[in-house]
């Protein structure tokens, strides 16, 4: 004989295994979510190393100045890495034409170039005091350029447009996060040596550490 039961999942029971599944996936993401954070940084401060890397070679392998700006003005939008090329004068002395666009490139939306508080004065390479989130300077200092950028030149030295040398740092951070989630990459004007750091704290004092 057939029972008059019917098998099957009630309503209220739905309800409950919905719940408790949105409230393990809530945990996971909560405890996640550290990791994406330093994941976007990670990802943000790879995408401008590179930049800056590939783009001294071209200028060295092209034999001409490439120019790298971070957050140019708009239409751009904040984040953005532009790569542009500058094509030499028609007649040797002559006036360069204007910067020809090669690329853009841009990091991730919660992570900017910006600093935090917190960041140690003892800047990565002695450049500056870690208050600049974008901080070129001329050879001698205290000469800023005129855009936030690095001039990458044939021999893959890193100069203004007056032949000095230039040297500086850029910091990529999120704002408001911990000082964990910072890097920051640095580049020497007279070689173009490009280095990248992050912060560390040994024995309780933030540090910029090589990478």
């Amino acid at each position: 004989m057939r029972s008059s039961e019917q098998n099957g999942v009630s309503l209220l029971e739905m309800v409950i295994t919905i719940s408790i599944a949105m409230i393990l996936m809530g945990i996971s993401f909560m405890a996640l979510r550290p990791m994406i954070n330093e994941s976007h940084v990670d990802s943000s401060y790879s995408t401008a190393l590179t930049v800056l890397r590939n783009t001294r070679n071209l200028a060295i392998t092209q034999s001409h100045e490439y120019y790298v700006t971070f957050n140019p003005p708009a239409p751009y939008p904040a984040g953005t890495i532009l790569v542009q090329y500058q094509p030499p004068p028609p007649t040797p002395g002559g006036i360069a034409p204007p910067l020809e666009e090669v690329n853009t490139y841009t990091i991730e939306t919660d992570v900017q170039f910006a600093v935090q508080a917190g960041f140690p004065a003892n800047a990565p390479d002695g450049f500056g005091a870690g208050l600049v989130a974008i901080d070129f300077e001329s050879v001698p200092p205290g000469v800023p350029l005129a855009c936030q950028c690095v001039v990458f030149f044939p021999d893959g030295s890193s100069q203004d447009p007056n032949g000095n040398y230039n040297s500086g740092v850029v910091y990529i951070t999120r704002p408001g996060d911990t000082l964990f989630n910072s890097r920051a990459i640095t580049v020497f004007g007279a070689t173009g040596r490009i280095r990248g750091w992050r912060l560390t704290q040994p024995g309780g004092v933030w540090t910029w550490t090589q990478q």
